[in-house]
């Protein structure tokens, strides 16, 4: 079977306020190839632009007999899938435990299809902006192990470098609007 590795981020610069910039990033790893992309959007969310990159990175493949190998540090995204809010969500009309409305009810519809395609999608949570800190990274790494998968040292800090370089294209996306 085919493994695709997606690292995927979103940026708000300004987010919570009425004029703002978002951007996206998402970098697809196949067989040691990397495939960057990226974009932007005036007046969004963080949570716009995170379901965003993870859209449009998912909508790159071109085949759905694939693992992938999701790597995001959104809990909004990676706790969805893994406690499967979604299926109450669909259940009670989109509505959340609290009877509201779901936000961003289009995006997840449309990342829900996309994932519905493939064969295997596992989702991973990753701490975000890590540098190079090597206590940072082996507390984090130790939690990684835990509670997502146990992998080495040395493939963690690839996954870092994946990871911060879906950040940077997302929040180069943010700066990069032209008003």
């Amino acid at each position: 079977m085919k493994v695709v590795d997606i690292f995927t981020d979103g940026a708000c610069k300004g987010n919570q306020k009425e004029e703002n910039t978002g951007g996206y990033g998402g970098v697809l790893i196949y067989k040691g190839v990397k495939k960057e992309i990226s974009g932007s959007k005036v007046n969004t969310t963080n949570n716009e632009m995170e379901l965003t990159a993870m859209i449009e990175s998912l909508s790159m493949l071109k085949e759905s007999e694939l693992v992938v190998n999701v790597y995001s540090d959104s809990s909004y995204i990676v706790n969805c899938f893994k406690e499967k809010w979604y299926l109450n969500w669909q259940k009670n009309n989109w509505k959340t435990k609290k009877k509201t409305s779901v936000e961003n009810r289009e995006l997840w519809e449309s990342l829900l299809a996309l994932v519905d395609k493939i064969k295997e999608v596992n989702f991973f949570k990753i701490k975000g902006h890590l540098g190079n800190n090597e206590n940072e990274i082996n507390k984090w790494y130790n939690k990684f192990i835990q509670e997502e998968k146990n992998i080495s040292i040395d493939e963690y800090k690839r996954l870092i470098e994946y990871n911060n370089l879906a950040d940077k294209l997302a929040s180069d996306s943010a700066m990069d609007i032209k008003e």
